[in-house]
């Protein structure tokens, strides 16, 4: 049966909804405008911003030029020591009322997540529920997170496409509740109109929020080196991030930059696989591309026949599609695993990645095909790629021990506990990883020498909500730790002397999360 695309789904009408809640975000041609110095204007040099769900052109990023992002931070400098007079009750009920706006507009939220970043429906969903459920966890508790602290001033935020919501407008709003100033960048590859509604909502709030476009070499020196900036959150890359650290390396401007890192799963001793087949479809929510994907599996030599027949089945089931076609107009989205990755140049390098792998000697386990029964008539696939696992990938190769950001898993087989620790180590430190192991103490002994933030025994960890902490160890992280009280005092000053949780030489450095 062929699929069809929800009229109510559609983007024009979509764009439409946006436009007639935050008409002060647009030209009157209709170009997406910047926020800045309090006002919504600069319609910078557009450049096109493309779905990954079929190659359409959604609109334009109003990209800025290094001048006018000087002048952006500067004016929400300014604005940073007007608010940070303003009493904690009133910042609060501007938050709050701005969560108010937002959760009236969750559908919408989550259907213009699915056109910008490929999201599926139903994860959408869940990426602005945590968003908002998040934020109001703060609101409940923060007058005790903030006792005998002081806003740091302006915080600079800059993150990666895949959560517009659940990590930056999420961050952007506990960042603001605490008292700073915010301006954050318009990830390039994603979420343009999603946070364009949201920061035209709290800007409308009186919440001092900037949103600024641009490319990196135009605005880094801004929002990154620029000495009004007190502070700078970064998600991303490696390279990125290095950069951004080295920037900053001998100054003082707080930081949290996480980057990525190969979060690996090692399989040891173990005979549970019912419950590993559960994880590993989880595992592949939104293609693998999230920082907390487990993307590399290290497997006893003896337990392979019995991993593949658990492995295997799960990943040929995997439903990879159009994020928002149904099968009938009055059809809810069908269910799947993933839809396309972010764009089709980043499709294109990870299928050569896979070719030249496999031509260098990896043997390909699995090599997914996509599903015509899951896409529209015709539609662009070009941004989609089916899963793919590859064994023993050359060392020299960047799957080796690089982060594919994608579906494709890469898995290894050991003989030795060393083997297993040192091919699950394989990058500079990670976010996460996990062992399973029938044995407690055996899994135990083996979790303290993974370099990796969390350690999960027989379950998957992820990046966590709420008061649970967040960080990396090694390459993927630098500076302070966040997640509960941990975010509000990356954020904020307080006594002198202090030691804040993160893996900087001023920053108390516990052990990872096990």
């Amino acid at each position: 049966m062929s699929r069809c695309l929800l009229v109510s789904a559609e983007w024009p009408r979509l764009l439409a909804r946006v436009r007639a809640l935050a008409p002060e975000a647009f030209d009157s041609g209709g170009r997406v405008l910047n926020l800045l110095a309090r006002e919504w204007g600069h319609p910078g040099t557009g450049r096109p911003c493309v779905s990954p769900v079929d190659g359409s052109q959604l609109g334009a990023l109003p990209m800025l030029d290094a001048q006018t992002a000087q002048l952006a931070v500067r004016a929400a400098a300014a604005e940073a020591r007007e608010w940070a007079r303003v009493p904690l009750e009133v910042r609060r009920e501007r938050v709050r009322a701005c969560l108010q706006h937002m959760r009236a507009q969750r559908e919408l939220l989550a259907l213009l997540l699915a056109w910008e970043i490929g999201k599926p429906v139903p994860q959408a969903r869940v990426s602005v529920e945590r968003c908002l459920s998040g934020v109001e966890w703060y609101l409940e508790g923060i007058e005790e997170m903030l006792h005998g602290r002081e806003p740091l001033g302006l915080v600079s935020n800059i993150a990666s496409w895949n959560y517009p919501l659940s990590v930056l407008m999420h961050a952007v709003l506990v960042q603001v509740l605490c008292g700073n100033a915010v301006i954050a960048k318009t990830p390039t590859d994603g979420g343009l109109h999603t946070l364009t509604l949201c920061m035209a909502f709290a800007r409308r709030c009186g919440l001092p929020v900037s949103l600024v476009s641009g490319a990196g070499s135009q605005l880094g020196e801004a929002l990154v080196r620029h000495p009004l900036v007190a502070c700078v959150s970064f998600v991303g890359g490696k390279d990125s991030g290095r950069a951004i650290a080295e920037h900053l390396e001998g100054r003082d401007t707080r930081s949290m930059l996480e980057m990525e890192g190969v979060n690996s799963y090692g399989v040891w001793h173990f005979s549970d696989w019912e419950s590993l087949a559960g994880q590993l479809r989880k595992g592949f929510e939104y293609g693998k591309q999230r920082c907390t994907a487990y993307v590399r599996w290290v497997v006893e030599r003896s337990l392979l026949p019995r991993f593949l027949e658990t492995y295997l089945p799960v990943v040929a089931s995997l439903k990879v599609g159009h994020p928002l076609a149904g099968e009938t107009p009055d059809a809810a989205a069908p269910a799947l695993d993933f839809g396309p990755l972010i764009h089709e140049k980043k499709a294109e390098e990870l299928r050569a990645e896979v070719a030249d792998a496999v031509a260098r000697g990896a043997l390909p386990l699995y090599a997914g095909r996509l599903d015509p029964a899951l896409f529209l008539d015709g539609q662009d696939t070009s941004a989609y790629v089916a899963p793919h696992a590859l064994l023993q990938v050359p060392r020299s190769h960047r799957l080796h021990h690089g982060e594919p950001f994608g579906p494709v898993d890469t898995l290894v087989v050991v003989d030795r506990e060393e083997e297993l620790v040192a091919e699950m180590n394989v990058s500079n430190g990670a976010l996460v990883a996990s062992i399973a192991c029938d044995e407690t103490e055996t899994a135990r002994r083996i979790a303290t020498g993974l370099r990796a933030f969390k350690v999960g025994i027989n379950v998957m960890r992820s990046r966590g909500d709420r008061e649970e902490a967040f960080g990396g160890v090694g390459g993927s992280w630098h500076g302070c730790f966040v997640g509960g009280v941990h975010l509000v005092h990356a954020v904020t000053r307080g006594a002198p002397g202090e030691r804040l949780y993160g893996n900087l030489p001023d920053t108390a450095l516990l052990p990872p999360v096990r």
